[in-house]
């Protein structure tokens, strides 16, 4: 395939020209690329410029013949160049909406020169993945894997979910290991230092140690150690074919290089016309307390500041770091408030899981406290709170919630219920929270608003929830069973009230027990009365991240075993309750799997696949074109977002900047009647190491619009 490509393309220069070419108008830029041997197909024409308050970027790709238009620019002056596989990035030529270019196109050097634009998975695939027989780990004395990680699926998991979902591994950032590490060091010990580096390095030592720091190191300096002697990716990307080259992508810099963003929010899912042209709003995590916002249409980019309750809030600033690469000793970050994920509301209000104070509860929240829900499960600490911030009066409110926040989603029924998942494994003391927004917009009181209950599972099989036994006592044939399952992913149903989560893996928890997608029904009182089920993903598969539903009440996960996977209840044909359920073993019936398009580390299973997705999210309303209830996977590895149509995958790579990487995406319809052009979705740079990927420090974050027209040359 390269030497096609090879044989067909040339070094992109670029002239106007007068001669017919795509229909364009005064706001659009068209023409042709084309090589040698004919037009170029499948290729990427990207627009840039800084004549904007923020930098404003624009990409299409090429139809058969190799045309290509780029519809509504603002008018500035742009400079314009192609990337693709096979070829060399051109010199990008000076030119302004309403002109047609011609761009000549020459092959890219070598392979090694074409391998850097393929994505990051292509290149962490040459890992070397530990054999089976390694596993269970024997220590210290034996493989230096510990004891705890009980199975290759386990390493490979912790690997997807605590590595690849912070850091592009496969990014140029990160398979080239800097300057800074390798000086007067081994591999292992360069390796060693960079993981120390940077204030992320706690984190870190909490991956390492579930899989075995000096383990981590001779695999990762033998990987990068590999590519440094010239080793390429064993496998190839395809150009965009078919209906992906209809996308159009919209992106613009906002917040600093040296913030990252975990989420963006345009809009509320149930209702994707809320806030129609609206700002965009970011969630900066650790990096910085200063929420970024995008205004899409004047093309401004700004910030707000999240408020926090108590002076003594820790700060990022505070925790330990190493020396940078690239920042020193600087610490870049210095947030309080670790804002993790942001949603708004049917009224446009924005709501944010944020840190408010330190993690010691109030009274409210503790034993002897009359609030129903800390009678049952009384909490001693939270990580994280909520506030909610009104963009008409530029109000804040601070809600002091007894249990963690993580990921937060809005329910349909009359109370506008706001359900919070808690975090990853271990964390949230296994209770899932709520806040009746209803309440607490009648009353102000945040306390009496919000509850909690422990997942329960109906192990007597009777219907209802009774008493019940501790996660690690034996069962009991007359009473039910907690489980200390955490929420990471959150979602109410649009179908029948439940509440839908899942939970990690065991890989790097203190807690043993596999990643399972659990089902809530809270009941009328549902401190006291909410009942869970747990499932399992199907043999052969593992590792769920992330949860979305349609409006059919089809679940979906993305799993680390490399797929797509749905799960629909309806199919079910056993017992859903009972002692034998507390697996999460029944009903397998329920699962289809769909393998994610990529390579797949050599020596693993096939029918798995090296890529990996940070989040799923169905398009419930067909706000990017595809199809209404089609679920798009953010894999960050194969720096993409993936739709499953009709069975099939659309791969929707995000070519330019390089190290492309997000945590999900939500769509907005901005006006119902425009068309293609009155829709798209939107997401944002998710990596916490930005300057990893294409423009090193000088890069900022961006938005990304992302929308499907019904054809490459539409307009």
């Amino acid at each position: 395939m390269l030497a096609g490509w090879l044989g067909a393309t040339a070094l992109l220069s670029a002239h106007l020209v007068h001669a017919a070419g795509p229909d364009i108008g005064a706001h659009d830029i068209g023409g042709q690329v084309s090589g040698p041997n004919g037009p170029e197909a499948g290729v990427w024409v990207i627009a840039e410029t800084k004549d904007l308050p923020t930098k404003y970027s624009k990409v299409v790709v090429t139809d058969d013949q190799g045309q290509f238009v780029m519809p509504d620019l603002p008018d500035a002056a742009y400079k314009v160049w192609v990337r693709g596989y096979g070829l060399q990035d051109s010199a990008p030529t000076t030119t302004r909406p309403g002109k047609q270019l011609i761009l000549k196109a020459s092959a890219a050097k070598s392979a090694a020169a074409d391998a850097q634009n393929y994505p990051g998975m292509y290149w962490y695939s040459l890992l070397d993945i530990p054999s089976p027989s390694e596993f269970p780990g024997t220590g210290d004395k034996g493989n230096r894997i510990p004891e705890t990680m009980k199975s290759q699926a386990q390493w490979v998991d912790t690997v997807k979910n605590m590595c690849q979902s912070c850091h592009g591994l496969g990014t140029r950032g990160i398979r080239e290991v800097p300057k800074a590490f390798k000086e007067g060091a081994d591999s292992q010990t360069a390796w060693a230092l960079r993981t120390q580096a940077g204030q992320a390095m706690e984190y870190m030592a909490l991956a390492l140690g579930s899989m075995g720091p000096d383990k981590v190191y001779s695999v990762f300096s033998k990987w990068t150690d590999r590519i440094a002697e010239g080793e390429l990716p064993f496998d190839k990307p395809q150009r965009p074919k078919g209906v992906e080259r209809n996308v159009v992508i919209t992106m613009w810099d906002w917040a600093s290089p040296t913030h990252y963003q975990h989420d963006a929010i345009s809009t509320d899912k149930r209702n994707p016309t809320v806030n129609a042209n609206g700002l965009i709003y970011g969630s900066p995590e650790e990096s910085t307390d200063l929420v970024p916002t995008l205004d899409p249409i004047k093309n401004i980019a700004s910030t707000i500041k999240e408020p926090y309750l108590d002076p003594n809030t820790p700060s990022s600033e505070d925790a330990p770091h190493g020396t940078s690469a690239y920042w020193g000793d600087d610490a870049i970050w210095d947030g309080h408030t670790s804002i993790h994920n942001v949603m708004i509301d049917e009224q446009g209000k924005v709501w944010f899981t944020a840190r408010l104070r330190p993690p010691e509860n109030p009274d409210y929240c503790k034993e002897g406290s009359s609030l129903p829900s800390a009678k049952v499960a009384p909490q001693a600490t939270s990580l994280r709170q909520l506030s909610r911030f009104d963009p008409v009066s530029g109000k804040w409110d601070l809600i002091n919630t007894c249990f963690s926040t993580h990921h937060l989603y809005f329910a349909n029924d009359p109370n506008n219920t706001l359900w919070l998942s808690a975090g990853g494994p271990g964390l949230g003391g296994g209770i899932v929270g709520w806040l009746d927004t209803r309440k607490f917009r009648e009353t102000g009181d945040g306390v009496a608003a919000q509850g909690w209950t422990p997942l329960v599972i109906d192990t007597n099989g009777n219907g209802k929830r009774d008493q019940f036994v501790g996660a690690k006592d034996p069962l009991d044939p007359t009473k039910d069973k907690r489980i200390m399952a955490s929420f990471y992913g959150i979602m109410p149903s649009p179908v029948d009230g439940s509440i839908w989560g899942q939970s990690m893996d065991r890989g790097f928890s203190r807690i043993d027990q596999p990643g399972y997608i659990v089902r809530v029904v809270p009941g009328p009182d549902p401190a006291n009365t909410a009942l869970a089920e747990v499932y399992q993903p199907p043999e052969g598969t593992f590792g769920p991240r992330g949860i979305d539903l349609g409006l059919d009440g089809v679940v979906w996960t993305a799993l680390s075993s490399g797929h797509l996977a749905s799960f629909d209840r309806r199919l079910c044909r056993g017992p859903l309750n009972g002692p034998t359920t507390v697996e999460g073993k029944q009903c397998p019936e329920g699962w289809k799997t769909y393998r994610l398009p990529g390579p797949q580390f050599r020596g693993l299973d096939p029918g798995g696949s090296a890529n990996h997705a940070y989040y799923v999210w169905v398009d419930r309303y067909n706000t990017l074109g595809l199809g209404a209830n089609v679920p798009i996977a953010c894999t960050n590895g194969g720096e993409a977002l993936v739709a499953l149509v009709n069975g099939e995958f659309v791969t929707l790579r995000i070519p330019y900047p390089l190290g492309f990487f997000s945590k999900n995406v939500d769509g907005r319809i901005d006006d119902p009647s425009a068309g293609w052009k009155g829709r798209a979705i939107w997401t944002t740079s998710g990596t916490r190491a930005n300057f990893h990927s294409e423009g090193g420090k000088e890069a900022y974050p961006k938005v990304f619009k992302v929308q499907m027209r019904p054809d490459p040359l539409a307009r």
